[in-house]
């Protein structure tokens, strides 16, 4: 549930308020009683995704990134060079 700014063209007062996206702006002031309030357009917070479904490496720190490439072991692949391709054919 997101938090709304509020506030009052009569007499000033500006408070946020923590209400539901469905429900409707409220537009009694709760200082002057008067109809003339007016929800705020705000930037809103920031949206961080977490769970299933997500690249694990989106919000990962540097000191992360850096630990993980020291402790991934490096793989060596020995290539047998000993018989040629002219040789297997032989066979």
């Amino acid at each position: 549930m997101p938090t709304y700014e509020y506030k009052c063209v009569n007499c000033g007062h500006s408070f946020e308020l923590f209400q539901s996206m469905a429900a409707a702006p409220i537009s009694d002031c709760p200082k002057c009683c008067k109809d003339t309030l007016k929800r705020l357009i705000g930037t809103g917070g920031g949206i961080i995704f977490k769970g299933s479904g997500f690249y694990h490496t989106d919000y990962r720190s540097s000191s992360y990134h850096k630990a993980s490439k020291s402790d991934s072991p490096v793989v060596s692949v020995p290539v047998d060079n000993k018989t040629s391709s002219s040789e297997k054919k032989k066979d």
